[in-house]
């Protein structure tokens, strides 16, 4: 498979480019920095340089020309401003959506956030509640696509080794999950299209990931 990940150096993405690569499939990662270009080919990945704040959709098609699948994996971040949360989690991801419906790339897969769907009652600090609204609005977009598209919402993202073991559902209730296993989860769903149409929650648990992603 051809795989355009958006957000192409972020933990997870990194993570889930060099497992696609060990695998043999085509690992296509968008950065915005021309530096990061070096780690995603260390790793086996191509990358593409290219602002999501600042392009269009024909641009991103023509990333998007040819590929089997597409994952917005990017974020703006802790401590990036409520301004960079509205035009990277919002714009950028349904920008990469539109462009994906551009270049016929039907299998979209979102990286989502627990809690977007209730943005509005959560009792977080205003600043997550910006982002979690901009999540939402990224999901209730790519829900109108005429896309295959799943939202996977992890839990809490740690740095632990991957246990290769989660619980996956539309709702798991609240639990850490290693960016590892997020990462090997995304390719679950790739290798199952019948997820298309669902929003997932996933978090550590104790089925395998294969097993647990196959039964939904």
């Amino acid at each position: 498979m051809r795989v355009v990940i958006a957000g192409g150096h972020g933990q997870i993405a990194l993570k889930l480019e060099k497992l696609l690569a060990e695998r043999g499939d085509q690992a296509v990662g968008i950065v915005r920095n021309p530096d990061h270009v070096a780690d995603l080919e260390a790793i086996g990945a191509e990358a593409v340089v290219l602002d999501l704040e600042k392009s269009d959709v024909d641009a991103v098609a023509k990333v998007l020309d040819g590929a089997d699948a597409a994952i917005f994996a990017a974020g703006a971040g802790p401590g990036s401003g409520t301004a960079r949360k509205d035009t990277v989690d919002r714009a950028a991801a349904e920008l990469f959506a539109a462009a994906s419906e551009r270049a016929g790339a039907r299998r979209h897969i979102q990286v989502g956030s627990m809690g977007a769907d209730k943005w509005e009652t959560a009792d977080v600090p205003d600043d997550f509640r910006i982002y979690l609204k901009a999540k939402k609005a990224a999901e209730d977009d790519l829900r109108a696509r005429d896309l295959e598209w799943t939202i996977l919402r992890p839990g809490q993202l740690t740095d632990d080794e991957g246990t290769g073991e989660i619980l996956i559902a539309e709702s798991t209730g609240r639990g850490p999950i290693p960016r590892q296993d997020v990462a090997a989860v995304l390719i679950a769903l790739l290798d199952n299209p019948s997820t298309a149409g669902r929003v997932l929650e996933a978090i550590s648990g104790d089925t395998a990931i294969s097993q647990a992603v196959s039964a939904l």
